[in-house]
């Protein structure tokens, strides 16, 4: 059998923050049942025990996100990969993530997560002012929770990288934002835009013009070259996957392959959704405790959600630079807000500087 990819929500929604512009809370808000609690060992168990047979030996990746998933406390985790070394009697390949807002981490946990060799995603936007929209749930900026955090990390030797929501603010800061993220000794960096609740079109600084975006992405990219070419080379995962497109290889990001693929999205009761954008009631499965995974593959629910992924517009097949833009990425962003101008007035400028990674020189830098 094919890996598989399972993101586990083991908090729910349940958050110890209250940022500007948390997506998860509006997919939430959005179901009959807002919040499941905190999943139970059971449900845990019933869910690896079924991963595990899916695979028959091939690989697992389980993804743990929130809300706030350290909220569901450490015992959970540890339980968790403790049962899953005694199961995994077809020695399947098992990695585990931690996306976190980083402030309930302490030494405990920073042992745990080196010791099952996690890779944490530590959402931060940056410097102090960047960081204004993630907010304790006293309104207060988190900025220095999460900068201990990070420091703790590092401390420890856990691999991380940084996740930053991409604001309006931000774009247009994004220099010092880069640059703060070097002098932490950030190597592995990840923006994602910002994005309005379900079906509000409403104009806000949060939200990214066109011409934001255009901006940042060309400005981002010559600072991530420039880098490059100095053997100083710092990840950005969106123009990572990008350059292997340019350079013929398959993306490793699944808003980037131009269509969806099955990113199974487990909440904290067992339900089942096929992707963590859109873990609302319309697009339930099923549950992990009366289902399986190869069940789920055959569902015309979750074939529909492929299926309607796969459309590419005329403009799209006909642009020079589709191969490499596939259409605008993730399915969630293009109904958020069409950037097919910022994209094509990004290749458009910054094209020459792909063939860097030809490892032809370039004129400058």
């Amino acid at each position: 059998m094919p890996p598989i990819s399972i993101m586990i929500k083991p908090a729910s929604s349940l958050c110890n923050m209250k940022c500007d512009y948390c997506f998860y809370h509006d997919v939430a808000e959005h179901r009959l049942e807002q919040s499941f609690g905190i999943m139970k060992e059971e449900t845990s168990f019933e869910l690896i025990d079924k991963a595990l047979q899916y695979t028959k030996g091939d690989s697992v990746f389980f993804a743990f996100q929130g809300g706030e998933p350290c909220l569901a406390e450490l015992q959970f985790f540890k339980s968790f990969t403790a049962y899953v070394r005694k199961v995994n009697t077809k020695c399947s390949r098992v990695y585990y993530s931690l996306q976190t807002n980083g402030t309930l981490l302490d030494e405990n946990w920073a042992r745990f997560l080196k010791q099952e060799n996690f890779l944490v995603g530590l959402s931060f936007d940056g410097d102090y002012k960047s960081n204004c929209h993630r907010k304790k749930s006293n309104g207060d900026n988190a900025y220095y929770k999460i900068l201990q955090a990070l420091e703790l990390l590092q401390r420890f030797d856990v691999q991380f990288n940084i996740l930053t929501v991409l604001t309006g603010e931000c774009a247009e800061n994004i220099e010092n934002i880069y640059n703060f993220f070097k002098e932490k000794g950030c190597k592995y960096l990840q923006f994602i835009p910002c994005l309005r609740p379900y079906g509000d079109k409403q104009e806000d600084p949060l939200y990214m013009t066109a011409q934001q975006y255009e901006n940042f992405l060309i400005r981002l990219f010559q600072m991530y070259v420039k880098d490059y070419v100095r053997d100083n080379y710092i990840s950005i995962r969106q123009f990572d996957n990008m350059v292997r497109l340019f350079l013929g290889q398959p993306t490793e990001q699944c808003g980037m392959m131009g269509h969806c693929t099955f990113q199974y999205a487990v909440e904290a009761n067992g339900n089942i959704y096929p992707c963590d954008f859109y873990c609302t009631d319309e697009w339930l499965l099923g549950n992990i405790h009366n289902t399986d995974f190869q069940e789920l593959h055959n569902i015309d629910k979750a074939k529909k959600f492929i299926k309607d992924s796969l459309y590419v517009n005329e403009k799209c097949k006909q642009c020079k630079f589709y191969v490499m833009c596939r259409g605008g990425g993730c399915k969630r962003n293009k109904e958020d807000r069409d950037y097919c101008s910022s994209y094509y007035n990004f290749f458009s400028t910054s094209y020459p500087l792909f063939r860097v990674f030809l490892g032809e020189k370039p004129n400058t830098y």
